[in-house]
């Protein structure tokens, strides 16, 4: 529609300026100028109307706003989403050892939970004592060891090449796993009331088994561990992994008196 304005006021356009350039009065000629002026603002007052009018219906097309309502929730879903990282890892910087510890115990809180939900009969209610002390283990024990462990196996052996990764995995399985199941289990039975006899007798039956399974989880587990990941988050994805290996755990540790069903 605006070409074909256009080009039908092209004629008239030129029949006017060979007007102007034949008229002698000073006066005349000055009208028509004026005249010419405002026949020029006239067309481009229209143009702009009618491009402002387009781009206003293609702001309220349904595509438009469908579009724009669509990139306003992922903007925002990104927002949440890499707001929340950003603080954690802030936190994890700023605060490394507080920020582990209620990572882990967290962690710890949801896999007694699960236990608890799969071995549990549907008549029986939850155990939050249990649950609370397992919070307690991992906000007191696991997240400040982690924190320590792998610092320390990050300064003795800082490269991350593929030998250096297997020495540091041997040397999780053979003194950082045993000291904290033992630990594990010892303090679980302590809280539980059972003495030192009924204690020795449960790492008698218990441990075992456990470092066995232990040796076929952990080391897939600790190799992208230490393979992979930088040492400040080492910790964050070392108790990720051990999820399973709590619900696990909590089931083992919930299990009977050793020798008390004879």
């Amino acid at each position: 529609m605006s070409g074909s304005f256009m080009r039908n006021s092209t004629i008239p356009r030129l029949l006017l300026a060979h007007t102007i350039t034949n008229i002698k009065d000073p006066a005349a000629h000055s009208v028509f100028r004026q005249q010419q002026q405002q026949s020029r603002k006239a067309y481009f007052g229209f143009s702009n109307v009618f491009k402002r009018s387009k781009e206003y219906n293609n702001e309220l097309s349904p595509s438009s706003l469908l579009t724009s309502s669509f990139s306003s929730k992922a903007e925002n879903a990104a927002f949440f989403k890499f707001g929340f990282i950003g603080w954690y890892l802030g936190m994890v910087k700023s605060r490394p050892v507080l920020t582990k510890s209620a990572t882990s115990s967290l962690i710890y809180i949801a896999a007694d939970l699960s236990s608890q939900t799969i071995s549990l009969p549907s008549s029986e209610s939850y155990d939050l004592v249990r649950t609370l002390r397992m919070a307690g283990y991992g906000l007191l024990i696991v997240g400040p060891s982690l924190h320590f462990w792998f610092k320390f196996v990050s300064k003795l052996l800082p490269k991350r090449d593929l030998i250096t990764t297997f020495k540091k995995i041997l040397m999780g399985q053979t003194i950082y796993g045993p000291i904290m199941t033992v630990v594990f289990f010892s303090l679980n039975a302590r809280l539980q009331g059972e003495n030192s006899a009924e204690i020795i007798a449960r790492l008698k039956r218990d441990l075992l088994p456990t470092m066995i399974n232990g040796v076929m989880y952990w080391p897939v587990c600790d190799f992208v561990t230490f393979k992979f990941i930088p040492v400040h988050l080492q910790p964050l994805v070392s108790n990720s992994f051990s999820y399973l290996w709590t619900v696990y755990m909590t089931y083992m540790a919930s299990l009977e008196k050793a020798g008390s069903s004879g």
